[in-house]
């Protein structure tokens, strides 16, 4: 990757652990808060090393609020030369309010129950998942820069669509922080009559509303910029909870136990990371300066089901092309190169030794 330097705009948890995750890793950080006594409390941590924008920086994370980024990535393209990406849970705003090629929207899912620059953490990143979801109007360097940094600080890229990235997101991640406060509420109340109930709340209860500990505030934000798939997916967890409830009042324990065993077995695929190098295979894939290219290959396998384990891209001495290069799990092989192949790609499929 690029060892220049990097800016990191907003300072709270998910700023302050990307500052210091590249500060971890030998890049100088610049980093800048609306709040003077965040960026002095940065550089006494050492999580920035500048406590000014540098406009020749190779990259800029923008991670304000949700409803702040598409003016505040405005401000940082008219600043800086660099890449500029955010961090933001909601991707479809802020990818159709900008049209550059600079840009790209980004959102790591990470996070903690710890708030602001103290609750930062330059590991937060080890093994997460990055969505990027880069337009039309990305450039490959966009894509390439942003992915490459991503990569060093120990997270694993996904692309996806922006409005697909929030219908899912809506599943996996905000209607599990509204289940949570929900849960917790009921208990919260039940309390007030029988005081023993959260006493009684043990791992599975703690681990299921661990969530609803986060920042209350950005919620409110969340729900108001990804209103649609949140509302649809609040509708879909009523009618599955009003499935369980059918089941459990008329007694169909047969019917129960099976939508059980299918939600513990889909529990057990979760994705996880390399393990056994017989399982997984290296595709090398040639890609041409065409805007979007790079790009267009990790969509093809979001859309695939095909899960990118690891990358590098291998950079041509000319400068006009280079290789995509993959690690994917060995089952998922054919359908991939198939996709890659029906959509005019040349791939290579080695195995790993």
């Amino acid at each position: 990757m690029n060892t220049g330097s990097a800016n990191v705009v907003g300072l709270g948890l998910i700023g302050g652990s990307i500052a210091g995750a590249l500060t971890k890793r030998g890049i100088q950080v610049h980093g800048v808060d609306l709040d003077p006594s965040v960026v002095q409390r940065a550089l006494s941590m050492e999580v920035i090393t500048d406590a000014a924008l540098d406009s020749h920086a190779h990259i800029t994370f923008v991670t304000t609020p949700v409803t702040s980024i598409p003016e505040v990535v405005k401000e940082m393209l008219k600043q800086t030369h660099g890449v500029v990406t955010d961090v933001g849970s909601v991707k479809g705003s802020v990818c159709a309010a900008i049209d550059d090629p600079r840009f790209i929207g980004g959102h790591p899912m990470a996070g903690s129950e710890l708030h602001g620059l103290d609750g930062s953490n330059s590991d937060l990143f080890e093994g997460a998942t990055w969505v990027l979801t880069p337009t039309k109007s990305t450039s490959d360097l966009t894509f390439r820069t942003t992915a490459e940094t991503i990569k060093a600080i120990g997270a694993e890229i996904m692309v996806l669509q922006p409005e697909q990235h929030d219908h899912l997101v809506a599943i996996v991640s905000h209607l599990p922080h509204l289940t949570a406060a929900t849960l917790m509420g009921l208990a919260s109340h039940e309390s007030e009559e029988n005081l023993a109930v959260l006493r009684l709340a043990a791992g599975g209860f703690r681990d299921m509303t661990r969530v609803a500990s986060g920042s209350a505030p950005i919620w409110i934000d969340i729900c108001r910029e990804n209103r649609t798939a949140i509302i649809k997916a609040l509708d879909q967890m009523v009618v599955g909870l009003g499935r369980m409830r059918d089941f459990v009042a008329d007694g169909e324990y047969e019917a129960l136990l099976a939508t059980l065993q299918q939600a513990r077995e889909a529990r057990s695929n979760l994705p996880g990371r390399i393990g056994d190098l017989s399982s997984v295979v290296e595709v090398r894939i040639p890609i041409s300066d065409r805007s979007g290219s790079a790009a267009e290959i990790f969509l093809i396998a979001a859309d695939l089901g095909v899960n990118i384990l690891n990358f590098e891209v291998s950079h041509s001495v000319e400068g006009l092309s280079g290789v995509l290069v993959l690690i994917i799990e060995r089952h998922t092989q054919e359908q991939f190169v198939d996709g890659l192949l029906t959509r005019g790609f040349r791939p290579v499929v080695n195995t790993i030794t």
